[in-house]
This record gives C-alpha cells, structure tokens and sequence, in this order.
C-alpha cells in the first residue's frame, strides 16, 4: 500500500470516524476508501476550526484531523491553527506538502517551517519508510504531551510511494499520565487549608482531563470559590453556590471581587497566559499553579507552588491530602453566603439590561432569552469574537461541562459556525447555537450551507445591528464621513438561499418561540438563521445604561 493508504488505515486504527477539509489532499480519498467521511468546508480556516470544535468537546477521547492542500490551502488554514494553538486544542492537520525537491525553493509556502508558531509540533514525511514513526510521533503529542496543533505535512511523491513491509511498524502510543510529587501536594493542600480567603480558577483542561467531578469535591470540601476561564467555562455547574463566573475581556462582579481580594489561589488546567482576552489578578497573591506543561508555570504569573500532571489525577491526590488535614467531611467557611450576597447585589444591577424592552432589541436580552429558554443540559453555546463574546460570557448560564464552549487568547471573527458544526458532529444529540455579530457573519457565513449538506444541524442568533458594535466610539471621522463600520445584510434571506431556516426577529416578546422554533427545527434536521435586529450596545456597565442606542 501507498503511504496515503497506510496512513488512512492509522487513522481508522485510532478511531477518526471524519476529516474535516478542503479539496485537495491525498487523504481525501484514501479516507474515503477506508469508510471515514470526508467533509468539505467553504473555507480551509473553517475546516481547521470544525476541527477544532470537535476535539473541544471530545476531551482526548476523538481526535479532530483536517486536510488541505499544499501552498494556497496552507496558507489560508493559519488563523485556524493559532486558534485550536493558542486555546490548547489537540487537532490533527494534514496538509498536502511540496515536492522534496521544491521544499526550499522560494516562494513555496513550507507548512512546517511557517506554521512553528501556531503549532505543538510539525514535520512532513521525508521517505515512505517513516510513515509508520512520523504518525506515532504525532499521535504520542496528540494523547500525551501538552495539547496542541500536531502537524504532518504529505510530500506528493513520498505519500504515494509504496510503504515497504518494514517501514509498516506503526503501535497506537498509550497514553503517558503524570502527576505532582508527594511534597509539592502536601505543601498545596496546606496552604489552601491555612488561607484566609483562597479561590479556584479552573480552566479548560480540567474538562479535557475529564476532571469536572474532582474540581466540584475539592471546592466543596474546602468551600471556596470557583471561577473559569473562557475556554474553562461550564467546567462547574454556574448554578453552584461556589460558582464566581466566567469571563473573558468581561466577567462578573463577584468573579472580579475574589480575583482582586483573594490571598490564594488554586489555578487548575489553565496556562493563566496574559491576554487581552482574559481577566488578570495581583501579582502577590499566593499561587498554586496545577498544569500538565512545566512550560506554562512562570511564564506571565509567579508560581509559588507548582504542581505538573494531569488534572483528574492531581485534583484526586489534593483531595487526598485536605481530607487528611480536615476530616472527609470538609469546612465551612461562609463562603457560599458571601458568594450569594455578591451574585444577587450584580444580577440585580444588570437586569434592566437584561430584560429590557427597547426596540431594535438589546443585546442583553437575546441572551437572557436564551438562558430562558433553551434545555440547557441538552445544548452546547459558543460566542463569537468582539461584542457577542463580551456580552455572552458573564450571563450565560453554563450547567454540564461543554454546555458552552469558550474560546479566545487569538479571536478570530466567524469562529462560531464551524466550531459549532464540529460540536455538532461530535455530540449529535445536542442543540448547537452560535451566538454572533454580523460582521463576523461575513468571514463564515458560507458554512451554514456545510451544516446542511453535511447534516449537521446548527443554530446561529446573529445580531443584526449594523454595525461593528466592539468599535463604537474607535473611528468617529471614518465612521460618519465613510461609514467605515457600518455593513447591511438580510441574513435570514441569505441562509434560506443555501437551504436553511431563517427567521426574523425585530420585538423582544418573539424571542421565546423563535429560538423554541430553533430547536423543533434542529430536531427535526434542520439548520436555523435567528437573523435579530438588535441595537447597538456601546456601554458595558448599568450605571451608564442608556435607552437610546447613542451611536446609531
């Protein structure tokens, strides 16, 4: 066999039941050949990104892989690759590579030298006897190190070479598990023990490590508060007393409250990257930094205590030692009182916002509406980039892990659609609703025909307000004298024309029995358009609520 085909069969050994791509790859048909479905997408980014979303909510347990071809296709797939990099999401990418003898000749796009950057790894096949040790490699990275883009590039001549008896030795790597040593544990659970006021942060890869259940009983037992990060949140039932919130550029009061005041904290699957796109804390406060790469601990905070393993089993050894230190049936600290009092004086402060009338409708209020009204348990959520994002993340209302999917040190506008369509392929019992601006409908929007080709249902509530609304006050001349942000569009039209349901909203009273609509629709096969006219909502606090949209 061919390396393509040796490679297909590598692929189904390991379980991949779907490619995500763009034509052309050499793997497309050999996929094809081996029973796996090849799915193509309008764009390669929005193939990098189904992806992407596919192995977010499949926690290492499905791998997402995507394929696209050499030089233009390449190219196009990089703002895909420093999403799924920057966010830690371990994705599969195979890209179809230059000929050997063309790898250094310039202006060849080499995969593998420009993608070093937006990747865990990369390299491309050099002879048809290393396919066998380049997909082990990759697949090692993939389950074992620190998660990430793994990328193999296929040279056309060395893919579709024979692959000789001897060169046929691929073994499916076991996972590789680590854990924190005994000292470093003890030294952590004392110090949660003995702090005045310590809190969690929990981020994405306690739910890539199937951790959810560990970090509800260690927050229990020491009754302190939970907040997470955007790739992080529903990692806790936000209905828990103990639950802070989430966020991102934005969060929540109480969320702000403790990372501000606290004196230690319990950092848990998280990089704690600085970013634009993620809340901050004083450098002062005592950390205890649990992640399973050495690499991410002193990089943007100072760890005090460092614990490198995976989450699950680090979380299970911590509680092993706070039990010992104060008994199996945990403290009280007063915490969940305090944590009410703060939740109930902030949710107070935002209802007007949240349950307001105005027309064109409030931002704000789609989102109440939909906490209202979708089955949440049932449903994954994503935001997209800019405004929706700022808006959606503190009161949106995450219950089971995956309920919503956050996402953003790099925010890449369009994001939502296809990360929905691959949770969607990876949970097909759930509703899929991505939550976004119309600017960012002009970088994906195509995609909802690959929704529906694919049979992939998805909902998008798209806040047709006409304008960019995260750029409000940033470019008056331009805005006024050449309406450099402004941009129209009957997108309920345009996603009828490629097959699915559109439906318009312009009250705030039809919010509730268009998105139950959605979801009969989704049931019953059926992408869905929510094209809503919102206003544009330029403040970001209650205390500047305003009834008029004041740039429009």
């Amino acid at each position: 066999m061919n390396g393509a085909e040796y490679i297909a069969k590598i692929l189904k050994e390991e379980g991949v039941s779907w490619l995500s791509c763009f034509p052309s790859n050499p793997m497309i048909e050999a996929l094809a050949k081996e029973g796996i479905r090849p799915i193509a997408f309008r764009h390669e980014r929005g193939a990098v990104m189904a992806a992407d979303g596919y192995a977010r909510v499949s926690d290492r347990k499905n791998i997402g892989v995507v394929g696209m071809q050499s030089q233009a296709g390449a190219e196009n797939s990089m703002g895909g690759l420093a999403q799924a990099n920057a966010d830690n999401v371990p994705i599969l990418v195979l890209p179809g590579g230059n000929p050997l003898n063309m790898l250094f000749v310039r202006p060849n796009f080499s995969a593998v030298n420009s993608w070093a950057t937006v990747s865990r790894s990369a390299e491309f096949i050099t002879s048809p006897d290393q396919t066998g040790n380049v997909m082990r490699r990759a697949f090692h990275r993939l389950k074992s190190s620190a998660p990430g883009p793994v990328v193999v590039e296929l040279p056309p001549e060395v893919v579709g070479l024979d692959v000789p008896d001897a060169g046929q030795n691929y073994q499916s790597p076991r996972e590789v598990i680590g854990v924190p040593s005994a000292g470093d544990l003890a030294d952590a659970a004392k110090t949660l023990v003995d702090a005045k006021d310590a809190m969690i942060w929990a981020g994405g890869g306690v739910m890539s490590a199937d951790a959810t259940e560990e970090l509800r009983e260690l927050a229990e037992l020491l009754e302190v508060p939970v907040y997470t990060s955007l790739p992080g949140k529903s990692a806790i039932d936000e209905r828990h007393p103990l639950a802070i919130g989430s966020g991102g550029l934005t969060t929540t009061g109480p969320a702000r409250k403790w990372l501000q005041e606290s004196d230690c904290m319990l950092a848990v699957g998280t990089s704690l990257t600085t970013t634009p796109y993620g809340q901050r804390f004083p450098q002062e406060k005592f950390l205890i930094h649990a992640v399973n790469d050495v690499n991410e601990m002193n990089k943007d905070t100072i760890c005090d205590i460092g614990l490198v393993g995976h989450a699950k089993y680090t979380l299970q050894l911590l509680i092993d030692q706070v039990k010992g230190l104060i008994g199996e049936g945990g403290r009280e600290t007063g915490a969940k009182d305090r944590i009410k009092a703060e939740k109930d004086a902030w949710w107070e402060s935002w209802m007007p916002y949240l349950t307001n009338d105005s027309k064109p409708i409030s931002p704000y209020r789609v989102i109440w509406e939909l906490n209202q009204n979708l089955d949440k348990e049932n449903s994954i959520v994503t935001h997209d980039a800019g405004a929706p994002r700022d808006q959606m993340a503190p009161f949106y209302t995450a219950t089971t892990p995956h309920s919503y999917v956050g996402w953003g040190k790099t925010t890449h506008l369009g994001a939502s659609i296809p990360l929905m369509i691959g949770a969607k392929k990876a949970m097909p019992e759930r509703m899929c609703v991505a939550f976004m601006g119309d600017a960012a409908f002009g970088m994906s929007g195509l995609d909802i025909e690959t929704s529906v080709r694919a049979e992939l249902p998805i909902t998008v509530v798209l806040l047709n307000n006409g304008i960019m609304a995260t750029y409000p006050g940033g470019t008056p001349t331009a805005r006024e004298q050449f309406g450099v942000t402004h941009m129209t569009g009957d997108y309920a039209q345009i996603a009828m024309g490629m097959g699915a349901e559109g439906i318009r909203v312009s009250d705030a009273a039809e919010l509730p029995g268009a998105i139950q609509e959605a979801a009969k629709l989704n049931k019953e096969g059926k992408s869905v358009m929510l094209d809503v006219k919102t206003r544009n909502e330029d403040s970001r606090a209650p205390a500047r609520f305003v009834e008029e949209n004041t740039v429009n």
